[in-house]
């Protein structure tokens, strides 16, 4: 969804108010196939281009590029400020970048009369303005396919219907991005720990439009009101590019497969307290060290940045901050009565996390689940020796 695009794409921004369009002149929604090979490419790309041979006119507006350089770039990013802007770039340099990754490219050509078409330019050209251009990204909510969406809202108002009756998903925003990432699981797991309960939300027709093919889909049965006559918003869609059959790699490098690793390392550690006592001591240091660290970050996600997804995440639970103080003292001061007590809560917490899984209303990754069951183990372990 997000596309990286160096500055050799970029055109020179035309004068919106000394061209008027011909009769001849098109505009198109591109869609973009997902890409396998990086994350933020699995979920495709957006983009909007206009054509008009008669004046010359050929650009193409992606509102998916963010500036490296930019004041304080990587602190901002950290804290949520992406700052993103729409960018005026070359038709045949931007369609080739996707064909030569495998990507396919359909361009649906908008039904627009010579007034509705210059409207929408005009708008675009407003906007490409580098007053204009920069906008605050929101991976679900404000993104390279939902600014083409409010673009077209914006400019025709009313006069756009979506025929969203027949409209029929049970999937919340996680599970659309589930559906997105199974070629790339461990994506799915950072997402899934990193992102909270606003991710368990229901996705209304609207909100499915933050994928591109989505929005595809939803501009398809789409109406356009020109005084009395309704007709298709989509003319014709043109198949830019197939993509060739690939063999799908195989997925044996799966998160829940390491866990259960973790599980099963944890099970031989437990069976032998007394053989190991040192490697039983130096095992439950790394494990409620790296849970209590994951928390922390979790916290920092949730209370310093502004991810709104982030909030409310219910994997604190398991991935506890205050696991990394015990880990502390545990290398410490193994055997205190402090310890003692914080693990029989840390079991108690395990258990009802363990018992409440499948009620939750935050879906967790099922590859948390061998780790939580270790975090119970040695919990209880600990507390019956403390």
């Amino acid at each position: 969804m997000k596309r990286f695009l160096i500055v050799l794409f970029s055109i020179p921004l035309l004068v919106a108010a000394n061209i008027k369009l011909s009769p001849n002149a098109e505009i198109r929604v591109i869609t973009c196939g997902p890409y396998q090979g990086e994350l933020y490419s699995a979920f495709g790309h957006s983009a909007i281009y206009v054509k008009d041979s008669k004046t010359g006119v050929n650009v193409l507006y992606n509102y998916g590029v963010f500036d490296y350089e930019q004041p304080n770039f990587y602190l901002n990013f950290a804290k949520g400020h992406l700052n993103y802007r729409l960018a005026t770039m070359d038709y045949d340099r931007f369609v080739a970048s996707y064909i030569s990754e495998n990507r396919y490219v359909h361009e649906q050509v908008l039904n627009l009369n010579r007034n509705q078409t210059q409207r929408l330019y005009n708008f675009l050209q407003w906007n490409a303005q580098p007053e204009n251009m920069y906008y605050s990204y929101d991976y679900f909510y404000d993104n390279c396919a939902t600014r083409i969406r409010d673009a077209i809202k914006h400019v025709f108002a009313d006069s756009i219907s979506y025929d969203s009756l027949d409209f029929k998903s049970n999937h919340t925003i996680r599970g659309l991005c589930d559906l997105y990432l199974q070629e790339q699981p461990w994506g799915d797991l950072g997402i899934d720990l990193c992102l909270g309960l606003p991710m368990d939300k229901q996705a209304t027709y609207w909100m499915h439009q933050f994928l591109p093919d989505y929005l595809e889909s939803s501009l398809n049965d789409a109406s356009i009101i020109s005084g009395d006559v309704v007709a298709p918003l989509v003319r014709t869609t043109k198949l830019t590019y197939k993509p060739r059959p690939v063999e799908k790699a195989a997925l044996w490098n799966k998160p829940v497969y390491w866990m259960l690793m973790v599980l099963l390392v944890g099970v031989l550690v437990s069976t032998k307290r007394e053989q190991w006592g040192s490697i039983n001591k130096w095992f439950d240091i790394l494990l409620f060290g790296v849970s209590g660290f994951l928390g922390v970050f979790l916290i920092v996600l949730w209370f310093a940045t502004d991810h709104s997804a982030a909030a409310y995440n219910y994997n604190i639970i398991w991935a506890f901050p205050l696991h990394i103080v015990a880990a502390v003292l545990l290398a410490f001061n193994n055997g205190s009565q402090l310890l003692k007590r914080y693990f029989g809560f840390s079991t108690l917490f395990g258990l009802g996390l363990l018992a409440s899984w499948a009620f939750l209303p935050q879906s967790l990754n099922l590859a948390f689940l061998p780790f939580t069951i270790v975090l119970v183990i040695r919990s209880i372990l600990q507390y019956r020796n403390g």
